[in-house]
């Protein structure tokens, strides 16, 4: 497996698709998390901000008190769209460059290339979330110094969590990603599929979930009820407001237990799957 690790680690650093994911989940991060807030704080003499309220508590959210909150604040949907992008392309692209057949029979056993492929997947995903955190913490300084507000930060413990919370929603939607890869045997489809799930379908399933008993009860086991979940547990006394896909339908601790059960479905499938499918 650790040859395979180092394998795909080398692989996927070499990829312009994976930089380019990556460097837009820190782009989208800095531009909606704290551009967008402090230029909502400045307002216009007549525009729908006048009275600075809306535009002071947007800013609140883009100052070091919050980082840990803004940080994963998009983990349940956009965050989340691209982590699932980055699980497609390890496993899907395989089939697209028509390597996958030389990968499960000319070198380790297919578990051992599968371990490798979804563990290099982690780690990227956690190289992603320590940059945007580390990128978050400056953005957040320059904007507490540049409008004059307190420099209040949280603390390690609370960063800590709040980095562990945001790499189990963003492992939980990239294993999704590598499923759907290996489901499919490809990229293409497979991204469709996983993209309408992340940004619309348990979104909409919400507007029924408030009349329809069983949808309510089904959405509480559901990802991104609970990836939402996850986040609203960690911004208790925010003032700023939360992204889209931000919910409090279940407490902190069901929703980290829901996505860990996730997680090792969507591993033991894909092993399954790869384990047992024919290569042709």
């Amino acid at each position: 497996m650790i040859a395979s690790l180092r394998a795909d680690l080398l692989k996927q650093a070499k990829r312009s698709a994976i930089w380019l994911i990556g460097g837009l989940w820190l782009v989208l991060s800095l531009v909606f998390g704290y551009l967008f807030p402090y230029l909502s704080s400045r307002g216009t003499p007549t525009g729908p901000n006048a009275d600075g309220v809306a535009g002071q508590a947007a800013l609140a959210g883009a100052l070091p008190a919050e980082l840990v909150s803004t940080s994963i604040q998009a983990a349940p949907m956009f965050a989340g769209a691209l982590a699932l992008l980055l699980g497609v392309l390890v496993t899907g692209s395989e089939y697209g460059w028509d390597t996958v057949k030389l990968l499960l029979t000319a070198g380790p056993r297919r578990l051992s290339v599968l371990s490798g492929k979804l563990v290099a997947l982690l780690m990227l995903l956690l190289a992603i979330l320590l940059s945007s955190f580390a990128i978050n913490a400056v953005a957040s300084f320059v904007v507490a110094v540049v409008s004059d507000s307190q420099v209040s930060w949280p603390s390690v413990g609370e960063i800590a969590v709040g980095i562990g919370a945001g790499w189990l929603i963003g492992a939980m939607w990239s294993l999704a990603g590598a499923l759907l890869g290996i489901v499919l045997r490809g990229t293409a489809l497979a991204v469709g599929i996983g993209i309408v799930w992340v940004l619309a379908l348990e979104n909409l399933l919400r507007l029924f979930g408030s009349i329809v008993d069983w949808i309510d009860a089904a959405l509480r086991f559901l990802p991104a009820t609970n990836a939402g979940s996850l986040v609203s547990a960690l911004s208790a006394g925010r003032r700023a407001p939360l992204a889209p896909g931000v919910t409090d339908a279940v407490g902190g601790t069901h929703a980290a237990l829901v996505l860990g059960g996730y997680l090792v479905v969507f591993a033991v499938l894909a092993g399954v799957l790869l384990r047992r499918r024919d290569v042709h």
